[in-house]
């Protein structure tokens, strides 16, 4: 699987107002360790949501997430499309999904997070999206459609949360 990456300017509301799975912090620096939030704000039309999905894309390694009182946590691992350095080690393989089991009523919020290095080859502006399927007793919400090149993000249902990869080491968001 190859990084899922486009341009800034393509993709800058991927996350915004309109998607219902958002991640907290919408920027990263390459190289850095992210800690990622996704936040789920709502159910599925009234039903509680039973279980999220996050997908790890190509370049997120080293992923390890949070556990969450009262869900069941587990993650799918497989090979990575190239390896990566990982302080000295090489990885070749590694968390590709998480997945947390358990109960959120429509009427609450919450967050799902997790920790990752952002060790892939992106350039100033790239995006990196984590496509996130959230399910319910009698549906999905599904938070995985990412913007073709040149596709207004605001014209999808359902985008993907998306993370804009910054390079300059000086710009981290504090």
């Amino acid at each position: 699987m190859k990084p899922i990456v486009i341009s800034t300017a393509l993709a800058l509301g991927a996350t915004g107002a309109l998607a219902h799975a958002t991640l907290e912090t919408q920027s990263a620096v390459a190289g850095s360790t992210y800690k990622g939030v996704m936040r789920i704000g709502h159910g599925c039309d009234g039903e509680a949501t039973l279980r999220v999905d996050i997908h790890i894309p190509e370049g997120v390694i080293a992923v390890k997430p949070m556990p969450k009182p009262g869900w069941t946590l587990t993650s799918t691992t497989g090979t990575y499309d190239q390896s990566y350095d990982h302080y000295g080690d090489t990885l070749t393989e590694g968390v590709k999904t998480l997945t947390w089991e358990g109960s959120l009523d429509d009427a609450h919020y919450d967050e799902f997070t997790f920790r990752a290095k952002l060790a892939g080859d992106w350039s100033e502006g790239d995006m990196v999206f984590f496509p996130t399927l959230q399910t319910c007793a009698n549906g999905t919400a599904e938070w995985m459609t990412i913007p073709a090149a040149g596709q207004d993000p605001h014209d999808l249902n359902g985008p993907a949360p998306g993370l804009k990869i910054k390079t300059d080491h000086s710009a981290h968001d504090h």
